[in-house]
């Protein structure tokens, strides 16, 4: 895959995005796309946390949270799409698993992998093209600069919109699947890269 970086079509009107990855002095900027993104009609669905947690954590929560993220750093890293005037649109976040190692939600890793996270893109941006190429983005950063053999990621059962946009872009479903934390009656989905 090679994701184009720069210039998107925004629904008919030309406007620059950067994706990239952020730095550690970007946490306020991590802070605001995380509060929004848990403000979504379907953040149930598709994040752990919750806007009501969220906000209350201190700052040292959110400067510790984009430092360990940044670029740089080997073991993860968010991913942002970022517009003009510098507002950012759109994140996913890429976590590194070792094999043998116990992953992100509690199964061990049987190769070294990416797992992706916490994915987000601000309403009047999606249907945009923005979401493939912050996907690219962090496909290229796991493969190449992460040396994973192997990415994936869970996906609420419920969550049918997610389900398809991950399945166009080239994610299959493995038949694994985790209860989701804290409903033990929902499952998690396990869909892996199959792309070239």
């Amino acid at each position: 895959m090679n994701p184009d970086v720069r210039a998107d079509d925004v629904r008919g009107v030309r406007e620059e995005y950067v994706i990239r990855s952020v730095r550690a002095e970007e946490w306020p900027a991590v802070k605001e796309l995380a509060l929004a993104a848990l403000s979504d009609p379907v953040a149930h669905l598709a994040f752990l946390d919750t806007y009501e947690v969220a906000v209350g954590r201190p700052d040292g929560f959110w400067r510790e949270r984009a430092a360990g993220a940044a670029e740089g750093v080997r073991e993860r890293q968010q991913v942002v799409a970022e517009g003009p005037g510098g507002r950012w649109v759109g994140c996913v976040v890429v976590l590194v698993e070792e094999a043998g190692a116990v992953g992100a939600l509690g199964a061990v890793s049987h190769v070294r992998q990416g797992h992706l996270v916490g994915v987000y893109v601000r309403p009047e941006v999606r249907g945009s093209g923005l979401t493939e190429r912050l996907f690219g983005y962090a496909l290229r950063w796991a493969r190449e600069d992460a040396g994973v053999e192997r990415v994936r990621l869970f996906v609420h059962e419920r969550n049918e919109r997610a389900q398809g946009f991950y399945r166009k872009f080239g994610f299959v479903p493995t038949g694994e699947s985790v209860p989701v934390p804290g409903d033990a009656a929902a499952r998690e989905l396990e869909f892996v890269y199959a792309g070239s």
